[in-house]
Formats: structure tokens, sequence, C-alpha cells
């Protein structure tokens, strides 16, 4: 028996590949098993080439795989682009329609079922994926109830009729590829999982979730992959709590409108990817200036343009905190995880409205889109932080207006919301006074500068990095972000095996940087490798800016639209510890 194993199906987008994926991993999920994902597809609605990849484990994982042990495949293109993943014992489960044929060099095992044949005998071709997904089901040798009882949910509204339709596919399906292999095969027989219920879900869905239960009550967005899951998502919630979700004429609206419905005393949010963050920046200046605490979203995406609307990138860093004209306080946040894309936005909008600032919160396409298991979150947790809110504000003898931008040591001032009584001030996004009146007064100009830089000085956030740091000096510092922190996790085990030791921390706090708390773990390290998904190292030059150790610092680069294997990762920390140079010289019998 395995402890893990690795599943994909593959086809033209539009062919049923999501849905199929969706049941195959609700039912895996039902049974206790850990799951990740990734979704490859293209920027198009039909057409082109999709896959959805799946890793299966009994433990906890937050990584794809870098091999296959089975591939389903509705065309010749998906065993084409992806057979050379199959290890030795793996399997093709493919539809018989195509004639499918193993590339070259690919040792792996053949099944041709007549997918569509079954499906079409059934009444409708639309049913293939059930009949795919029900063969590769039965190799697994697990309770074929347990996958029905997923089809049902899928198809229950659709009324009883569709869902025994399905069932039957189902079946057809296990019974064909069964008498074709002898049974279940015993290479792919998973160990039984624990049983216990976890949630499964995308990093979006999670930023939602989040959102609503830190009290956001308005989102206003424009679609955008890899966001518009948020906005879905809170469409369906929002109103349930008494809240509404906007969708804006573009990315400039919604910005400036969760501005104006959080000074309306709401919280509120907006959530876009690169062009989207692109649009918002003379906004984003906006609320630093009038101190108007938002929160937004980016999921970073393929750059620049329109770039690669539906690949892994991590490129905004650099625009996230230097994007906005002229010098405001702002804070970006990267969570790094599906329970952290949860407590993060709920942090997000504590910490916008105690600090009176706009918050970022940055994530990356295989975080957002990428469906994980996570453990149930706890509501316990969660505690509400509305920040420096005046009430009951005394009437003034010289009937002068509130001072809504007073300066203080903290530089955090009194906030009122409109309709208060003797709460009246000026709004304006040109420098003003006290009382939110124009002015251009060069000592008030710097006085106010001053106090809205010093509201970060003594910021407070949890786990601004986080660290597993099991030696005391090691070879190697793996340093990243975003989704990355669990291919580096699985890539260290494959390190520590050849003796290289390592540590691994990721920067969830991009801005202010935690310059501290990062140098004091760099000065411990003989190397260390950043690792980020984009041209330039930008993750790497943010470290160089705040810390230095410059000549210890290796970049780990990729860009081609897809997220890191583990592979990649242990490769080239070998590279940087020298493994990998010495190993040449031995070859080349220099050593």
């Amino acid at each position: 028996m395995i402890s893990q194993l690795s599943w994909k199906i593959g086809g033209q987008q539009g062919e049923g590949v999501e849905s199929t994926d969706r049941i195959f991993s609700t039912a895996l999920n039902r049974l206790g098993y850990y799951l990740y994902g990734y979704r490859h597809f293209s920027s198009r609605i039909k057409g082109g080439h999709t896959n959805n990849k799946i890793r299966i484990s009994t433990s906890p994982i937050r990584s794809i795989s870098d091999d296959l042990d089975i591939l389903v495949a509705f065309d010749q293109e998906t065993i084409d682009l992806n057979a050379h993943e199959l290890h030795g014992s793996g399997v093709i489960v493919a539809d018989a329609k195509f004639n499918p044929v193993v590339p070259e060099g690919v040792n792996a095992k053949l099944f041709a079922v007549p997918i569509t044949s079954i499906a079409e005998e059934l009444g409708t071709s639309l049913m293939k994926n059930m009949v795919a997904s029900g063969a590769s089901w039965a190799l697994l040798g697990l309770p074929l109830e347990v996958f029905n009882k997923a089809v049902e949910e899928e198809f229950g509204r659709k009324g009883p009729a569709i869902v025994e339709k399905n069932v039957e596919a189902v079946k057809r399906g296990a019974d064909y590829v069964l008498e074709l292999a002898g049974g279940p095969l015993d290479q792919f027989k998973l160990e039984p999982a624990d049983g216990k219920q976890k949630l499964f879900m995308i990093g979006n869905d999670a930023i939602g979730l989040g959102a609503v239960a830190a009290g956001c009550r308005i989102m206003s967005a424009y679609p955008i992959t890899p966001a518009s899951e948020i906005m879905e998502y809170l469409i369906k919630k929002l109103p349930k709590f008494g809240g509404t979700v906007i969708q804006t004429e573009d990315e400039i609206a919604a910005v400036t409108m969760a501005i104006g419905s959080s000074y309306a005393g709401v919280r509120s949010m907006t959530a876009s990817a690169g062009p989207g963050l692109s649009l918002m920046m003379e906004a984003i200046g906006l609320a630093g200036m009038t101190e108007i605490p938002v929160v937004i979203v980016d999921t970073q995406r393929g750059g620049p343009s329109t770039g690669l609307p539906t690949k892994q990138e991590q490129s905004d860093i650099h625009a996230l905190i230097y994007g906005t004209h002229g010098e405001i306080p702002k804070i970006v946040l990267a969570p790094s995880s599906i329970e952290e894309c949860f407590y993060d936005t709920v942090q997000a909008f504590n910490l916008a409205e105690k600090y009176q600032v706009p918050v970022i919160l940055a994530t990356d396409l295989q975080l957002s889109l990428g469906k994980q298991s996570c453990e149930m979150l706890d509501y316990d947790k969660i505690q509400i932080e509305r920040g420096y809110i005046v009430k009951d504000i005394p009437e003034r003898e010289d009937q002068s207006v509130f001072n809504r931008y007073a300066f203080t040591e903290s530089g955090i001032s009194p906030r009122v919301l409109p309709g208060d009584k003797n709460g009246i001030h000026h709004v304006t996004g040109v420098e003003h006074d006290e009382a939110g009146r124009p002015s251009e007064s060069p000592v008030n100009r710097k006085k106010m500068m001053d106090k809205r830089l010093r509201k970060l000085a003594k910021l407070e956030v949890e786990n601004p990095i986080h660290l597993h740091a099991p030696h005391a000096e090691p070879d190697l510092l793996i340093v990243g972000m975003g989704s990355t922190g669990g291919t580096i996790d699985q890539a260290r085990l494959r390190l520590n095996g050849e003796g290289i030791t390592s540590n691994h921390m990721t920067v969830r706090l991009l801005h202010p940087f935690p310059a501290e708390e990062v140098r004091e773990q760099m000065a411990k390290a003989k190397k260390i490798v950043v690792l980020e998904n984009n041209a330039t190292g930008q993750l790497a030059n943010l470290i160089k800016l705040n810390v230095g150790y410059h000549d210890k610092i290796v970049n780990v680069l990729k860009y081609d639209g897809n997220p890191f294997l583990p592979a990649e990762i242990f490769e080239r920390c070998q590279e940087a510890a020298g493994i990998k140079a010495q190993e040449e010289l031995v070859k080349n019998g220099n050593i």
C-alpha cells in the first residue's frame, strides 16, 4: 500500500475536465485524504488544452508532485503533453475514440476505454467525464458508493433521473477498466485515510470567507482572472449578512467605491490582479492621503499587460510597495496557505482600521486557484478591532470643525463616521491641515507627512515571517513567499537526505519589511537561496535593500508560467550549496 498518489485529467477546455476533477477530489476528501491541486488552463472560454492535477496523501501536503501515477486523457494532445510525468508503473486511461498512442520513451500501461461511446449509449456524450472518472476511481480500489455520493451532490439539483444516469456512467466506466486490468491495481492501493473532516477549498474562497468573518459588508470589484472567485463567493454570501457586492465598470471605480464605503463606516474591499492593480494606484494614494482604511487583494498572475492571465507569477512585489506616486503608509501582507488566506484577511481589515491605511493582501495564481485541504478553521481566534473611532464629540465654543487629522504622537488621528454630531470635517486629496482644509504651508506639510508616515513605526503584525529552523548554522536558508512554501519544504527533505542542512523562511509581511527578523536568520546561514516566480528577483532585491547580505544571496527564478516543482528546487539548492559543481568536477576527472 502507498501513502500518496498523483492523478491528472486533461482534454480540451469546456470538455468537462474541471467537473471531473471536482467530483473526483470531493469523493477523496470525503474519505479524509489530504489533497493538493494544480489547474493548468487557457485564457479562453472553450478550446485549448487544459489539465487538472491532484496529489493525494494520508498526511498534510502543500505542493504538487514531480511525477504522475494516473493520467486520464480525453485526447492525444493530453498524452503527448503530460505522459512524460508518468513513472515506470504509471497508467494512462484514455478514450478509445481517438486511438490513443503512448509516446516513444514513455513506459506506461495504456487502458483504452470507449469513454465517449459508453456515454452516448446512456444518452449524451456530456457524461464521458463520469465514465472516465469511474474508470480511474476503480483502479484505486476505493468504494464506489463514496464516489456516487459525490456525483449525487454535484447533479442533485438537476433531479434524480440525471443523478441515476451519471451514477450508471460511473459504474460502466469502472466495470470496463476493471475487466481490462483484471481488477484494481495493487501499486495504486492507498493506505486508509484518517477519515477526519477537512475543508477543501481554493485560496480565493478562503479570502472571501475571511472577509465575511471580518465584518466586510461591501465588495466592489471588476471581474478578472485569477481574482473573480472572491467576488463570486461573496455574491452568494454577503447578502445573507446584510452586505452586497457591486460589479463596477472598471477597477478605478471598484477601488474608489470601496474607499467611499469605508469612509462611510462600512468595512469594504476590492480584489483584482496586476492590470487592475495598476489602474488602482492613484486611488490607493487617495486612501493614504485621506487616511481612509481599505483592503485590496492582488492575485498575482503572469504580466506585463495582459500577459499570461491564467498562469503563475509573483511579479507585482515592486508595484505593491512602490506603485503609488508620492509617499504614503501602507501595509502589504502575503499569505502562504489556505488557512493564512482566511486569517490574514481578517487581520487585514483590523490593520486597515487600526492604522487608517490601505492594506494589500498579495497572493499568487497557484494560491488563489489551487484547491487544497486544510484543517477546520478556528472562528474563536477572530477578533474585530475597529481602531480609533470616536463618538460623543463635544461642541466647540468657537464653532470650529472637528480635527479629523489631529497631530498625535502615534500618528493615528481620531476617526469619526459621517453623521455623528459635531464630527464635521473636510476631506480632500490635496495636502490639508488638521481639520482637513487645503493647506500649502511648508510647516504644515512637513508635520502632516511626518504624522502619516510614523503611523507604522510600531506596527504589530502576527507572524511577519514563518520559520522552519532546525539548524543553528545551516548550509542554506531557503526564502520564499506565497504558494512556494510547501514545495520548499518537500525539497528540504531531499536536501537533508543528501547531507545538506537547510532552514526555510517564508516572508509574510512585504511592507513594512520585517528587517530584524529576517536579518537574524540570514546571519546564521552560509548561503541564502531566494526562490520566486519572476524574472528580476524582486523579493531578493527587497531583502538586499532592507537587510543586505548581497554576497550570500543566490536567486532561483522561474517565470515560464508554471509553479516550482520540488525536484527543481532540490537541484537548484544543490547548485547553491556547491554540490552540483563538485559532482561535475569529479565526473570530468578534475578531482
